[in-house]
């Protein structure tokens, strides 16, 4: 019976545990956190939003540069296998409003725990609080409670993530050890992640935590939340792509935030322009455009004076308000990853051209996607693609 090691008992890596020892393939999953899908639960916390429902060419294209090699992967098991999938779990799924899919539960937890009953059932060895430290002469070195120890399995599925949430085991360890064999890994940066922004200690103090909800930025509509040191939240997250190679091409940049998105120039100037008699210019502001609060503090930050001197040059304020984009948040603060090894790297096993008999999955290919479903699904899919390509693998080499 053949035997593999599986580094990572995140989503990816677990999916690949469990399409090969299916094939009746002799699994070990190895994790250095004390539990498994540590990453997964948390993410879940707020609601656990496992895949999208919109159509299938609008999905792929969520994937950017990477939707072409990804297509493949997600036609093969994509957000409606991932659902039949997690109800052959006994989970029921929901798809809500904005087209997002949750448990019926909302929570990950369920979900992990029968998966990974299911997983030992079928035979699948975890072997947690194992670090894996590179390699020895071929063999495969752990750091364990039990001290270092030494594993020589016949295939191995790497899938432990990229830089994001270190503390959850997604450290990036493995970067130097591909690196010195030879393996192209693109340098990890912040995905899906917040921007800093130079606020007045008024705003840093008053208004950190604050939401901003039913804004449009660049066209979309959404909600962000202000921060001590800038923005972040589903909307910066969904543009952070773009905005991160924007920053690093030229170090700061300014966006436009419209306030009020419903409404144009001509409809708030005519508001604005009606008699306010003895009320403030914020509570006019508020009663002629919703606008209180965290919208009214940014306002007042980022537009200079003149912005306020008549009823046109307000509302065209409200319109575009500037705000100057300095860095991305630390990597290990985003939600995700941008980097890591590249496709040309892999061959169609998902297999490092360099490193026979070793695979990649997850996190740790070079792709992103917004939240939304979007990160969960491919994590699933490349796995399994990679649970596929080791058991083809292994039939080659018999």
């Amino acid at each position: 019976m053949s035997r593999v090691a599986v580094i990572g008992a995140g989503p990816a890596g677990l999916m690949a545990a469990e399409v090969l020892v299916q094939a009746g393939v002799q699994v070990d999953v190895y994790d250095a956190m004390r539990s498994p899908g540590r990453k997964f639960l948390l993410a879940g916390i707020g609601g656990m939003n496992i895949t999208h429902a919109e159509p299938f060419e609008q999905f792929v294209s969520r994937y950017g540069e990477q939707a072409t090699v990804l297509r493949p992967l997600l036609q093969a098991f994509g957000p409606g296998q991932l659902r039949e999938w997690i109800h052959a779990l006994g989970i029921e799924t929901f798809v809500g409003s904005s087209g997002r899919v949750f448990p019926r539960e909302m929570k990950a937890a369920p979900l992990l725990r029968r998966w990974l009953h299911r997983l030992r059932d079928s035979g699948v060895t975890l072997h947690m609080r194992h670090r894996w430290t590179g390699w020895q002469d071929g063999d495969l070195l752990f750091d364990t409670p039990a001290g270092s120890q030494s594993v020589k399995p016949d295939a191995v599925v790497l899938a432990q993530g990229g830089a994001s949430w270190p503390a959850l085991g997604s450290d990036a360890a493995w970067v130097p050890w591909l690196a010195q064999r030879g393996v192209a890994v693109a340098t990890l940066q912040p995905a899906n992640c917040g921007f800093d922004v130079t606020w007045s200690d008024f705003m840093a103090q008053r208004f950190a935590g604050a939401p901003l909800k039913h804004i449009a930025i660049d066209g979309r509509i959404g909600e962000c939340v202000l921060t001590a040191s800038g923005i972040e939240g589903g909307l910066v997250y969904a543009l952070s792509a773009g905005w991160r190679e924007a920053l690093r091409q030229q170090g700061a940049i300014t966006v436009h935030l419209d306030l009020v998105p419903d409404r144009t120039p001509l409809q708030l100037a005519a508001a604005l322009a009606k008699p306010r008699g003895k009320r403030s210019l914020s509570e006019h502001l508020r009663r002629c455009t919703g606008i209180d609060g965290a919208k009214a503090a940014l306002l007042r930050e980022c537009c200079p004076a003149e912005a306020f001197a008549t009823p046109a040059s307000l509302a065209a304020a409200i319109k575009a308000v500037p705000l100057v984009l300095l860095a991305t948040r630390p990597v290990e603060e985003a939600i995700s990853t941008a980097g890591g090894v590249g496709f040309a790297s892999l061959d169609d096993k998902l297999m490092l051209r360099e490193l026979p008999g070793v695979f990649c999955a997850g996190e740790m290919l070079d792709w992103e996607a917004p939240t939304g479903g979007y990160l969960l699904t491919a994590c699933f899919a490349t796995g399994r693609a990679a649970g596929k390509g080791v058991l083809r693998w292994l039939g080659e080499q018999a």
